[in-house]
C-alpha cells in the first residue's frame, strides 16, 4: 500500500492550492481526482465563479500561481447597481481600499494544475475515490483506477475537497447540516459578446434579478432569476436576450451574441459542522455552499486552505496539534461571515414572493442607494476584508 503524508480528494481550487503549498513546504501531498485533466481545464461546463477578492488574488500571487491571472485577469474598482431605471456605481477602492479581480475558476484551476505538476507535484486524474476509512487514527483512501482496479492509499491526514456534491462530506459522523433553499434559481449563459459594462451590473427589476458579468472583454457571463420550475428548453436565445435587456431597464445594453453554454442553478446555502473528524478535514464547497450573488464560493475555498495549511505546517514543523484541533472554529468565522453577506445580497436583489417582504426589500435597496455607510458595508464584504483579507499574508513558508 502506498503511503503519503496528506491525501487530497478532488482537484478543484481548494485541493490544488493546498497540495501546491504543501509541496513547496516539503510535505508530500497526493491529489486523487475522478475526472480527466482535459475536462477540468477545457470543458465549457467548467466556466464557473470568476470574482476574486483582493485577498484571494494576493494569496494566488504569494503561492506563485498568479502570473497569468495578473496578465489576463480584469481588475475592477467596483460594481454597478441598476434599479428604478437608474445606474449607480459603488466604488470599492474608495469605500474599502481595494478592488476585485475577474478571472474564471476554470482558468485558475488550469494555472494551479500547470504550476503544481511543473514543480514536481502529483495528481492522479481519473482515479475515483470510493471510500475513506480509519479517519480517526490511520486514514486510508480507497480508490478505483482507470482500469477498474481498487487500491488503497495510507495517509497521515486526508482532506475532502471534492465539491458541492461531496462524497467526503458523508464521512463526518453526526455532522450537522445548516442549510437554506431559496424560492428561485439562476438561468446562466456564457456568450461570445462584449459585456454590458466594463464592470459587473447587479440589476433589480420588477420582473426579477439579473447579473451582467464577464470572463473577458469578449466573453459575457449573464444570469436571470427564474422560478424553480423553469426548464432550459423554455428559454430560446431570443427570449434570453430580450429578458436580459428588459431587466436592465434601459441603463445599459446586453448585446446578443452566440450562447456557448446555458445552465440552471437552484439557489441554496449550506454549512457542514464540524468541518473535521479525527485526521480528516473538509475544505471548499465540500464544507459549505453559498448562493453566488455574493461572489464568495471560490474565495471561501482559499480561506479554508489558508487556515488548514497553517495548521498542518504547525504540526509538521513543531508537532503542534492545537491549530488542527481548532480548524473548524477558525474556519467557521469566515464561512459564516460569507454566508451572511451572500444571504444579504441574495435577499436584497431578488424579487421575493411574499408581498410584504418584497416591499421591505425595495426599501432596503433605496436605503443602500442613499447611505454611504451601507455602501461601505457592501464594499468591505464584497472585496473580502473579513474573509480572504484576514489571510492574505499568511501563506509564507
Amino acid at each position: 500500500m502506498r503511503r503519503v503524508q496528506v491525501g487530497i480528494v478532488g482537484a478543484g481550487p481548494a485541493g490544488l492550492l493546498l497540495a501546491h503549498l504543501l509541496r513547496r513546504a516539503g510535505v508530500e501531498a497526493l491529489i486523487l481526482e475522478a475526472r480527466s485533466r482535459e475536462y477540468l481545464e477545457t470543458s465549457p461546463h467548467r466556466i464557473r465563479a470568476g470574482v476574486l477578492e483582493w485577498g484571494t488574488k494576493e494569496m494566488a500571487v504569494m503561492a506563485g500561481v498568479g502570473d497569468r491571472m495578473l496578465r489576463e485577469g480584469l481588475e475592477h474598482k467596483g460594481i454597478y447597481l441598476a434599479f428604478d431605471r437608474a445606474l449607480q456605481h459603488v466604488n470599492f477602492q474608495i469605500l474599502a481600499g481595494h478592488g476585485i479581480w475577474v478571472y474564471g475558476q476554470q482558468y485558475l484551476v488550469r494555472d494551479l494544475i500547470h504550476h503544481h505538476l511543473g514543480a514536481g507535484g502529483e495528481i492522479l486524474f481519473e482515479h475515483e475515490v470510493v471510500g475513506l476509512e480509519n479517519l480517526e487514527e490511520n486514514p486510508v483512501v480507497v480508490y478505483r483506477t482507470p482500469e477498474g482496479q481498487e487500491k488503497q492509499l495510507a495517509c497521515e491526514f486526508v482532506v475532502g475537497a471534492d465539491g458541492s456534491h461531496s462524497l467526503a462530506r458523508q464521512c463526518i459522523p453526526q455532522a450537522k447540516l445548516h442549510q437554506k433553499a431559496y424560492p428561485f434559481a439562476w438561468l446562466g449563459i456564457l456568450a461570445e459578446t462584449r459585456p454590458a459594462a466594463e464592470e459587473l451590473i447587479y440589476a433589480s427589476h420588477e420582473r426579477g434579478f439579473a447579473l451582467f458579468s464577464m470572463r473577458s472583454p469578449t466573453l459575457a457571463r449573464n444570469y436571470l432569476q427564474v422560478s424553480l420550475e423553469e426548464r432550459l428548453e423554455q428559454w430560446p436565445e431570443e427570449r434570453i436576450w430580450e429578458e436580459l435587456n428588459l431587466r436592465l431597464g434601459g441603463v445599459a445594453e446586453a448585446r446578443p451574441g452566440t450562447i456557448l453554454e446555458k445552465s440552471l442553478t437552484p439557489m441554496r446555502s449550506l454549512v457542514v459542522e464540524p468541518m473535521q473528524h479525527g485526521r480528516f478535514f473538509l475544505v471548499g464547497d465540500a464544507a459549505h455552499v453559498v448562493p453566488p450573488t455574493g461572489a464568495k464560493g471560490m474565495n471561501l475555498a482559499f480561506c479554508d486552505v489558508a487556515v488548514l495549511y497553517q495548521a498542518l505546517m504547525a504540526y509538521y514543523r513543531d508537532q503542534d496539534r492545537s491549530l488542527l484541533a481548532r480548524f473548524t472554529s477558525e474556519a467557521l468565522r469566515h464561512v459564516w461571515q460569507a454566508e451572511f453577506f451572500s444571504y444579504w445580497m441574495t435577499t436584497l436583489l431578488h424579487t421575493l414572493p411574499d408581498p410584504f417582504e418584497e416591499k421591505l426589500r425595495q426599501a432596503k435597496l433605496r436605503h443602500l442607494a442613499e447611505s454611504p455607510h451601507l455602501q461601505r458595508f457592501l464594499a468591505e464584504n464584497y472585496v473580502g476584508l473579513y474573509t480572504s483579507g484576514r489571510y492574505a499574508g499568511n501563506l509564507g513558508n
